[in-house]
């Protein structure tokens, strides 16, 4: 068992400054020397990105669609240990899950993890209509694991007689506030939160949100409640590396492909694999000798005429794709093996690696968006005929030839459609994996890297 003192961060729906509170009680134990961890309930990339490049502090995702109970079981019970601190920030509001449902939502998670949850409550405008607000939460379902509350953008003055009202009519504990701090606003975009190097003054920022949650907010009352929640038994894993040896795996890392899970980057590592990363941007060539590839997603349609005046390397990825080299591109990465790259607008037309035939364009709007399972249409690089991967699409940009060898299916919805090419050698569509919910693609994947690492030594 794992002793593993934790709190999850909740609101009720986005917008509400869970993340701005989340950075300020994440830097303030930092200060402290509390040396805490970091965990995102969902499928963000950016916000585990931020709280470990802006804070140094390391963050897990935390999933129970993609991964599953046992596997987030696991990562919390692994990555919480040996820190004073784990806080799990909860994504929407949160009791928002599956299709209008609880699954996989922030309360799931809390209840999964058996991790006390704190409300964080937007009071701008309001006054005791928050106290209904809480109660109204706490009555939705039976099991609701909520222990406290945050106000956040509420007055000094009025704070004393909402943390009375609030805690008499719900039983809960206020910890504490943060006034209104338009100065440390958090940009973000389409996708979520800017990366942290975008930021202006973003360290400022932050010395000024611990400052703040210093002095307004009871650090130690919290702290004192995460250590009531229960050890972890951290669940065995079930992996075997593949046997062999460990072939490279090259893996796209940079400003424009920057959308991977470290668990599954990990598990990759822990089947055998050996990951090098490279620019796309800036290398002119892949890792020497790497017998795999593994283009993530991000914002390559930021950087597309750089990519694109990488002549070397496109012509690289597209010979050695085409010629057999295990791949997986998840949507930038899918985006970066298209014909060409358009804005929509005419303003440019950028060639790519052209490992598919599409054309890919700016639609303005999001596209196909939240968790699917993928059943395949035809046997391939990540799994056979039938056979399903949980996975999940949010994407502003769209391709002439989408691919049609998987069909997705939203749960708990009669809504879905075709996506994705799948080969014995590549996986390429919009949909993004966790490997650590499908570890059985995973290594078909490691094994196939492996096979053609032979294949070529033994062609030398």
């Amino acid at each position: 068992m794992t002793e593993a003192p934790r709190l999850l961060l909740a609101a009720p729906a986005s917008g509400c400054g869970k993340t701005t509170v989340t950075c300020a009680l994440l830097q303030a134990w930092k200060d402290r020397g509390l040396a805490p961890m970091a965990f995102k309930s969902g499928p963000d990339y950016l916000d585990p990105m931020f709280h470990t490049t802006a804070l140094g502090v390391p963050s897990r995702n935390l999933d129970l669609f993609l991964m599953g109970e046992e596997a987030v079981r696991r990562s919390l019970a692994i990555h919480a240990a040996g820190h004073g601190l784990s806080l799990l920030e909860g994504a929407m509001g949160y009791y928002d899950g599956i299709s209008l449902s609880s699954q996989a939502s922030a309360w799931d998670l809390a209840r999964t993890t058996r991790t006390p949850a704190v409300l964080v409550v937007d009071g701008r405008g309001a006054a005791r209509s928050i106290a209904a607000v809480v109660k109204g939460f706490q009555a939705l379902e039976e099991e609701d694991m909520l222990r406290g509350v945050l106000l956040n953008r509420v007055s000094p003055m009025l704070y004393p007689r909402l943390k009375a009202c609030i805690e008499e009519e719900t039983g809960l504990t206020v910890y504490g506030f943060l006034p209104k701090l338009p100065d440390c606003t958090l940009e973000s975009r389409h996708l979520g939160l800017v990366s942290a190097g975008e930021v202006a003054d973003l360290r400022e920022k932050l010395r000024r949100l611990a400052t703040q949650a210093e002095q307004t907010v009871d650090l130690d009352g919290l702290l004192a409640l995460a250590r009531t929640a229960p050890a972890l038994e951290t669940p065995q894993s079930r992996h075997v590396a593949v046997g062999g040896e460990r072939p490279v795996i090259a893996v796209a890392q940079d400003d424009a492909f920057c959308f991977y899970y470290a668990d599954a980057l990990a598990l990759l590592e822990e089947l055998g694999a050996e990951l090098q990363f490279f620019s796309p941007l800036t290398d002119r060539s892949l890792p020497e000798g790497c017998a795999g590839l593994y283009l993530g997603g991000g914002y390559p349609e930021l950087h597309a005429r750089t990519l694109a005046e990488n002549h070397a390397l496109l012509r690289e990825i597209h010979e050695k794709v085409l010629g057999g080299l295990p791949t997986v591109a998840e949507c930038g990465g899918f985006l970066y093996l298209q014909r060409t790259l358009t804005d929509g607008d005419g303003r440019y037309d950028w060639r790519m690696a052209g490992v598919v035939s599409g054309n890919a364009h700016n639609t303005g709007k999001p596209g196909r968006f939240g968790y699917v399972t993928l059943t395949a249409r035809k046997d391939g690089l990540l799994c056979g005929v039938g056979e399903s991967l949980p996975a999940h699409e949010f994407h502003y940009w769209d391709s002439t030839t989408p691919g049609r060898d998987f069909r997705a299916q939203k749960p708990l919805s009669e809504r879905g459609w075709d996506c994705a090419f799948h080969t014995p050698t590549l996986y390429a569509g919009f949909p993004h994996l966790h490997f650590c919910g499908c570890p059985e693609a995973a290594a078909r994947f490691v094994a196939a890297c492996g096979t053609y690492k032979r294949e070529k030594e033994g062609s030398l």
